[in-house]
């Protein structure tokens, strides 16, 4: 399981939690800091693999943070920032942050950078997931019920793996709506069922058992009936 300890700087409480609550579901330790200055003495008293750092932060801002922590050791850092402006990102990557990702932005988009950036830290990462007779792999990208090759697109596949990193774990449709849609999307639509129709239709092609259950009320599961 997942260990490293990540830092979040980030001010608006909001997206601090959305953050926190998911890097935290994912296995990681996360603390979160909301000014420059608080997160500057978080990093030092217990350093950590990751900063996920804004850009518009009371007080000291996240370029002014960013330089201060590259200066401080080599940990890693994502800057998040509304402006999507190449000077910018420039300015950003110049004061020392390994990536940048402009808000808003879907939690798994941020989780693959993320991972993309502690690969250095770990020698191996899971990439073949399997449950049942499914098998999902997350470098070909490919999906297999058996012996059968399912095609999928890219949000279904990005679904499929989320439910396959938590196995018989209900996940609530919040859950999922944050971390495939991305923290801003509202969640009033009934996309989230329409693609859970994609994806059964698919995986249960010859009568395949279904494997993605509903839990009715609250989300979902990938369980054997």
């Amino acid at each position: 399981m997942m260990s490293e300890r990540i830092l979040v700087i980030e001010d608006e409480q909001k997206i601090a939690d959305f953050l926190r609550r998911g890097l935290t579901y994912e296995g990681y330790h996360v603390d979160v800091r909301y000014d420059g200055e608080a997160g500057l003495k978080a990093a030092r008293d217990n350093p950590p693999e990751l900063v996920i750092l804004d850009v518009m932060l009371p007080g000291l801002d996240g370029w002014e943070v960013c330089k201060r922590l590259r200066a401080g050791g080599n940990v890693s850092i994502l800057m998040l920032t509304a402006r999507d402006a190449v000077a910018d990102r420039v300015k950003g990557l110049d004061a020392g942050a390994d990536d940048y990702l402009t808000k808003p932005f879907a939690f798994e988009e941020l989780l693959a950078r993320v991972r993309a950036l502690l690969r250095r830290n770990r020698v191996t990462e899971e990439t073949i997931f399997r449950f049942a007779d499914l098998t999902l792999n997350v470098t070909t990208r490919e999906v297999m019920r058996g012996s059968r090759k399912i095609e999928l697109t890219t949000k279904e596949f990005d679904l499929l793996h989320f439910f396959l990193r938590h196995p018989r774990q209900v996940l609530t449709r919040e859950m999922i709506y944050d971390r495939i849609w991305g923290y801003d999307f509202g969640g009033e639509s009934n996309i989230l069922e329409v693609y859970i129709r994609y994806l059964r239709t698919k995986l249960e092609t010859d009568n395949a058992p279904r494997l993605i259950q509903t839990v009715r009320g609250v989300g979902y599961a990938l369980r054997e009936e």
